[in-house]
């Protein structure tokens, strides 16, 4: 029972194309088969021979039987394993969907409690193994399995069952040593699989951070710290290796112990005269067939011991429900106006000692602009995050055109709001996939976008313009380019709320005017919440709130602020200061 609830994820892939697995099966024993019809072919002939019954015409008709054989068998083994095989591949592109789409709707706490490589190494290495146990480890069970079955029938029809009980007697050690060494071969695999998880990490942070490991001089210390965790991943495999190694000169000894009884006790029989050579033969020519079924009893053993620890590995985060879904009863909406309504909002982050956001309340008109200033972790960034429900809150505390956020489908919530993050992600393509996120835009939108963030004419200084492909992270771009590529691919969308999470803190303050007189003629008609540092940046807001550790401590218009000489009065007056400095410099 358990085992089945394992299988869970990936029963109904392996149901969908179970027709190509059956006319694998089918192939595949047809092969066996034919294989096994071989050696009675040959101890027929290798009688006739010696007893001199062999005409020149019935040996003609047995080199043609074998040679059709061959044939056949050449055919069926493609056909097999083009089935097998090919399914095996068409399951890991299934499961390996689910997957990624299981990743998709997953939290942005999920993503903060675990490790990027951790996640890597279930996406390639598990993902692998799940694979190669559906495609070569259920082949080679059908022949481990049917190959010894048949061959013990015709053994014992062709030299009876004293002869064929005591070569199969050594079988019986392997069976209990493949038993005792199941369980420790699961959790070799399992350790090791984690030990690949934490080199699939390090490596990857490594690669992300190798600006700032070379800016500080850490490369030796960074090198030693890998060969640590590489040494770890060796050990792990190591110990799985031995495990597996012991097994297969174990497997090949019996194999050969049943040849050398074979040999003694067929070759009596044949000197006795109770069997004749070509009986012997037959029953030899089976017993070499049953090499590699035996043989491949280990590596099969490994194959689905690998195949279950990765199956298991994948299963815990399918099972792993979102913290942020869809309610049951969602409201049947398309689109959104603007109107925002936020009531007494407290929230903690998980694992948080204390609230992120106190007693919070604003009312926001469709259409109007809120500017959000604060000092570093005074909650600003977190207010834009639960309105994007990246996180949710208790209460009904965020109510959006009179609807309980929670209750407005996530598509039509994100899809109507248009995010610019302070930490900038773009993806390594194309300038213009960048901007227009693979939403099919047309080029005159994509560069009209472009042109209102003003980083249109630095796109067009590229060789290949719109065409360039930017490094990873945007890595080749300045962070202002960045910034403005990312208010590009938000403003494209034209959102009914566009919220800017401290975008402009990377541009120059001429380029940030420029890039507000664009942004001012579309957020005439949306509602618009600006996060910000400058005052610069929010002075013509209809409302501008003041947090200080994650309580509004003051808020309204510009000029009103001012006339209360409170935080943001000096906030202003410290950059009024910091902007003659730089002047005179």
């Amino acid at each position: 029972m358990k085992m089945m609830k394992n299988f869970r994820y990936i029963k109904d892939l392996l149901f969908k194309n179970r027709y190509r697995y059956i006319a694998g099966i089918i192939c595949l024993l047809f092969v066996d088969f034919f294989e096994l019809v071989l050696p009675r072919i040959l101890g027929i002939v290798t009688d006739k021979l010696k007893s001199g019954d062999m005409s020149t015409e019935l040996l003609k008709n047995y080199a043609l039987i074998i040679a059709v054989i061959a044939v056949l068998v050449a055919i069926l083994r493609f056909v097999w394993r083009y089935l097998i095989f090919g399914t095996s591949k068409i399951v890991d592109r299934d499961l390996r969907e689910r997957f990624y789409g299981h990743l998709q709707v997953l939290s942005p706490q999920y993503f903060n409690d675990h490790k990027t490589g951790d996640l890597m190494a279930h996406a390639t290495n598990d993902l692998k193994n799940i694979e190669m146990a559906v495609g070569q480890g259920f082949a080679m069970s059908v022949d481990s399995l049917f190959i010894p079955i048949v061959a013990l029938v015709m053994m014992i029809q062709t030299a009876g069952a004293p002869l064929t009980l005591a070569c199969f007697a050594p079988m019986g050690l392997l069976a209990v040593v493949i038993s005792l060494n199941s369980k420790l071969m699961y959790d070799r695999i399992n350790k090791m699989q984690a030990a690949f998880s934490d080199l699939t990490e390090k490596v990857r942070e490594n690669i992300s951070g190798i600006r700032v490991i070379k800016a500080f001089v850490q490369e030796k210390a960074e090198l030693e710290e890998f060969e640590k965790i590489n040494r770890n991943n060796l050990n792990m495999n190591l110990k799985y290796a031995k495990n597996l190694q012991i097994l297969f000169p174990l497997i090949m000894s019996i194999s050969s112990l049943t040849t050398a009884i074979a040999l003694l006790y067929g070759g009596l029989l044949v000197t006795q005269g109770r069997i004749t050579l070509g009986t012997f033969i037959s029953f030899n020519s089976y017993l070499l067939l049953l090499i590699w079924p035996i043989a491949a009893i280990g590596w099969v053993t490994t194959l689905f011991q690998r195949g279950y620890v990765s199956l298991n590995r994948i299963n815990e985060i399918l099972e792993i429900n979102p913290d942020i879904k869809n309610a049951l009863d969602v409201s049947k909406i398309d689109v959104i106006n603007g109107n925002i309504e936020i009531r007494n909002l407290t929230f903690t982050y998980p694992a948080s000692s204390g609230p992120a956001l106190t007693d919070i309340n604003i009312n926001l008109k469709e259409g109007k602009t809120l500017a959000i200033v604060g000092r570093t972790g005074s909650g600003k960034s977190t207010l834009a995050n639960l309105l994007l429900r990246l996180y949710d809150t208790e209460g009904d505390n965020i109510i959006i055109d009179g609807i309980d956020i929670k209750r407005i489908p996530l598509e039509v919530l994100r899809d109507n709001i248009g995010y610019i993050p302070q930490d900038t992600f773009l993806f390594s393509s194309k300038i213009s996939d960048n901007i227009d996120f693979y939403s099919d835009y047309s080029i005159d939108k994509i560069h009209e976008a472009a042109k209102i963030a003003c980083v249109y004419d630095n796109i067009m200084d590229f060789p290949d313009g719109f065409d360039t492909v930017i490094g990873e992270r945007g890595i080749t771009l300045s962070g202002g380019q960045k910034q403005r590529l990312a208010i590009s691919r938000a403003i494209i969308r034209n959102p009914k709320i566009l919220i800017l999470d401290d975008c402009l803190s990377a541009v120059d303050t001429s380029t940030e005017e420029k890039i507000l007189k664009g942004l001012r003629q579309i957020m005439n008609s949306r509602t618009s919440i600006i996060i910000s540092h400058r005052i610069s940046t929010i002075k013509d807001a209809d409302e501008i709130i003041v947090l200080e550790e994650g309580k509004i401590t003051e808020r309204g218009t510009h000029e009103e602020l001012l006339s209360f000489e409170g935080i943001y009065f000096d906030l202003y007056h410290k950059q009024l200061l910091a902007d003659q400095v730089e002047g005179v410099e």
